[in-house]
């Protein structure tokens, strides 16, 4: 008999249970290395997947809009700001030397009407200027703030 032969003969009277002990360690050996692969290149691929989501062109694209709109928004804010005000100097003019508490019901009622609506204007106006201090100042959003005419980062709050 050849010697190829008598080691098999000696592991068939041993029983299957070595060999079988044997495939059963490599295939874990084989499965703990694949998982821990598989597990390390997932956050490579998770890093990547957010990376081009935050910095990508369609992430860019958004966040720049949303900066330009933002943008025309403040603007028509400052507007409407300085509209509701000069209603109200107007108003105020056309009593000049006289008590509030003399002006007729419905002009008293109509300014506080005005300063109420200049009131939640200004609160409307600072709301959008911290949403806009804010993302321009993250590092993931700072890339596309910087282009063409956006405003500076810090409005004067009103």
């Amino acid at each position: 008999m050849s010697d190829s032969w008598k080691v098999w003969e000696r592991s068939a009277e041993k029983g299957p249970t070595g060999f079988i002990l044997r495939i059963v360690f490599a295939i874990t050996l084989i499965v703990v290395v694949v998982g821990g692969l598989s597990y390390a290149l997932g956050w490579c691929g998770e890093a990547a997947q957010v990376a081009q989501e935050e910095f990508g062109a369609r992430g860019s694209l958004k966040k720049y809009e949303w900066f330009k709109e933002a943008a025309q928004q403040l603007k028509k804010k400052d507007k409407d700001i300085s509209i509701a005000e000069q209603k109200l100097k107007t108003l105020e003019e056309a009593y000049t030397g006289i008590a509030r508490g003399q002006w007729p019901r419905s002009d008293r009622e109509q300014y506080n009407v005005w300063a109420s609506e200049l009131s939640g204007i200004k609160s409307s106006y600072n709301n959008l200027v911290a949403e806009y201090n804010a993302a321009s100042s993250k590092f993931n959003w700072s890339h596309v703030k910087s282009e063409g005419d956006l405003p500076p980062q810090h409005f004067v709050e009103k």
